[in-house]
């Protein structure tokens, strides 16, 4: 866990309950110093590139939380620089939550899963819409993506965390599974041709 990602996520009641599960000590460093944004290096940014989908969560006028899942092309979820993440908003539903709650809070929180390795990346930061800039909605959009772009999404990252795996079920993307039995399925056929070859080989 990052230094940064420390300082916002553990509260005064979140270090009252580590102080009484007896876990303080370990994290007590993490808090302690400067505030400085976490810098996202090669592993974030690799890892970043690959998804396909991620949660992100906001805060609603009225206190309660709204998490979204976002999806779409590996890599849609770009990164701008060690700074900043992005990704070209595209319609929906049309409900809005997300957009609306940015007007009241900008702070938000993202998950991004890789459950085939089980593994996950969670981020803070303070993201804003931009509706007005075509030269970065089109650098956020995705060629031949078959989806309208409304606007562009840019998150400034204040800390990220490479949490723990444990209890992260693993699961594969259909197309992996499918892809692995259909090599299975030709390697089968072509043992049962050879066994057959064999059979009527025989004196």
């Amino acid at each position: 866990m990052s230094k940064r990602f420390a300082q916002l996520a553990f509260t005064p009641g979140v270090q009252r309950h580590q102080r009484q599960h007896g876990s303080d000590r370990a994290y007590r460093g993490m808090i302690e110093g400067p505030g400085e944004a976490d810098r996202l290096g090669p592993d974030e940014a690799l890892f970043i590139g690959e998804r396909d989908s991620f949660y992100l969560a906001t805060v609603g006028e009225t206190g309660w939380p709204y998490i979204q899942h976002r999806g779409g092309p590996p890599g849609f979820l770009k990164v701008l620089d060690e700074n900043t993440i992005g990704f070209a908003d595209l319609r929906g539903n049309r409900q809005y939550i997300t957009r609306g709650n940015l007007d009241h809070d900008d702070r938000v929180s993202l998950f991004l899963m890789d459950y085939a390795n089980r593994t996950r990346l969670k981020i803070l930061g303070r993201a804003r819409a931009i509706e007005d800039d075509p030269e970065l909605i089109g650098r956020l959009s995705v060629e031949g993506y078959p989806a309208k772009v409304e606007r562009a999404i840019v998150i400034d990252v204040e800390g990220f965390d490479w949490n723990c795996r444990q209890h992260i079920p693993q699961l594969f993307p259909a197309d992996a599974v499918h892809e692995a039995l259909d090599s299975l399925r030709q390697r089968i056929a072509e043992l049962e041709r050879q066994n057959a070859e064999l059979r009527e080989a025989r004196p």
